[in-house]
This record gives C-alpha cells, structure tokens and sequence, in this order.
C-alpha cells in the first residue's frame, strides 16, 4: 500500500510534473547507439567518440574545418537551378528548389570557395546531401566549371568534397553533360599541372562518382564511406550472387586501389596542408 492516495484529478506537484526534453539536445550514433549531448558532437567535427562514425555534414562545417579561422571568399554564390524541361513528378521541379531553398539556405547541391589552409591558397567545391541528395544537376556542373577556372587562373590548388546520389533525374541529359564538362575542365588543370585531390564522402555514388569524384591527382575518403557507381542492392540483384563484407565501403575501394588514402575528418586539414606543401615542391 502506499503512502498516500492522490483523490483529487489534475492537481500537479514537483513531483509529477512532466519535464519535455528539447529536441536536439542529443546525438545518438546510428552505429554504436553511443548518447552524447549535440554540443560534445559538434566539437569532435560530427564523429563519434566511441566507434569513429563519420556523421554526415554539409559545406559549412567542411569550410569551417578546412579554412583558417573560418574565412574565406565564396564564388558564384547566387547561382540557382531553372527547369529547363518543365518537369513535373509529385510537385514541379522549380517549385522544389524553391522549397528545397527555403528549408536548406542553400542555393544547390554544391558550394565553391577560396581561402587558405595553413597559409597555403586552395579552391574548394563541396556539395551538400540535404539539397535533393547532393544531386548533380547543370547549377552543380556549372560551379565546379567556374571553381576550376579560378584555380586555372590564380594557379590555385584545387579540392572536391564529394556527397552525391549521382545525377539529377529532374534535369536528364543537362544533368549527364555535367560528367562530361566538368571532367574536361579537370583535364585543362592537369595539363596546366596545378593539383587536384579528391575527396570522397557517405555517400558518393552514381554519375559523380563515374566522372570528377575518382578524377583527382590524389584521391582520398573518410573512412567507411560508401563508394561506388550503383548501390549495394541493384549491384547484388543484377549479378545474383551475396557482396563480399565490406563491398563499396572506402576501405574496400583502398584495398582494390581505387583510393591513395583514407583520412580521419580531425586529420583533414593538417593532411591537406601537407598534400599541397608537397605539390607545390
């Protein structure tokens, strides 16, 4: 029996009132299940301190690891899709941008900048998977055009940061002649033998990974992303048979040497810095 019996409906004590938890005040890694305060996530650059899962961050938190204290010049800034062939699924593509806009603050999958990374001058091209999966449509094609042109013309290093599902099928061919021209403008930046790496995040797939993401002079990964041309799924239902452990991960690419290296996100900058010292020796 207890100690007292509560007779009277919706009074509320100390005791029983109940206490809502902000949202966001917690990250819980989608591998290990480890709790950790959002805050504590944020410092360790999104990766979890129990298992090393390298969470998904966009353009940025990648500057802000990458530029000295956080500076830089952004290029091309307002560049924004149209719908070239009025496509229509669910909603009209240009109302999805438009959407898509508004909830991200971005203007499309990528975004271009210059700034310094231990006083060395590098150009960077990120994407962005919250911007319709980091698809690869003429906007996309177009900013890392310009970024190469500006590497080519200051002789500037050049960084791709990949994380895509591959083209955007809103787009068609527009969004397939990206592979083509920004594969040629890569090939003017080896001719001209100004430096290239590549950097292939979770998940970099489909069309960028068939053209600029497996293009760099060096070409390097976090760990345990998922690299490849078609996913794990369509790959085993076209071939009929079960995926060796490991299959598309960056470190099985490594392994068949489709990679030069694997970087953990608190190495990036000190990495980088030592590539484009090396480079410019």
């Amino acid at each position: 029996m207890g100690w007292f019996k509560r007779k009277l409906k919706g009074v509320m004590t100390p005791t029983t009132e109940k206490k809502e938890t902000p949202e966001g005040l917690w990250y819980k890694c989608p591998k290990c299940k480890n709790v950790v305060s959002t805050e504590d996530h944020s410092l360790s650059l999104h990766v979890c301190k129990n298992c090393g899962y390298h969470d998904k961050i966009g353009s940025a938190e990648y500057f802000k690891i990458i530029f000295d204290d956080n500076k830089f010049k952004e290029l091309d800034a307002n560049l924004s899709s149209s719908n070239p062939l009025n496509f229509e699924d669910t909603k009209k593509y240009s109302d999805r941008i438009v959407a898509t806009q508004k909830k991200t603050n971005l203007k499309d999958a990528v975004r271009t900048a210059v700034g310094k990374v231990d006083n060395h001058d590098l150009v960077v091209a990120c994407m962005d998977f919250d911007f319709i999966g980091g698809s690869m449509g003429s906007v996309v094609g177009e900013k890392i055009a310009r970024a190469i042109d500006y590497s080519l013309k200051h002789r500037v290093p050049f960084l791709m940061i990949s994380k895509s599902g591959g083209a955007r099928m809103m787009e068609a061919a527009f969004s397939l002649m990206q592979m083509a021209k920004t594969s040629a403008k890569l090939s003017l930046l080896s001719k001209a033998k100004i430096p290239y790496i590549s950097l292939l995040t979770d998940p970099t797939t489909g069309g960028v990974t068939a053209s600029f993401a497996m293009l760099g002079d060096l070409n390097i990964a976090e760990p345990e992303a998922l690299i490849g041309f078609a996913g794990p799924r369509v790959v085993k239902e076209t071939i009929g048979k079960d995926l060796p452990e490991g299959f598309q991960t960056s470190e099985f690419v490594l392994e068949h040497g489709f990679l030069d290296l694997i970087v953990k996100r608190g190495d990036l900058k000190q990495t980088l810095s030592k590539l484009i010292s090396m480079f410019n020796n």
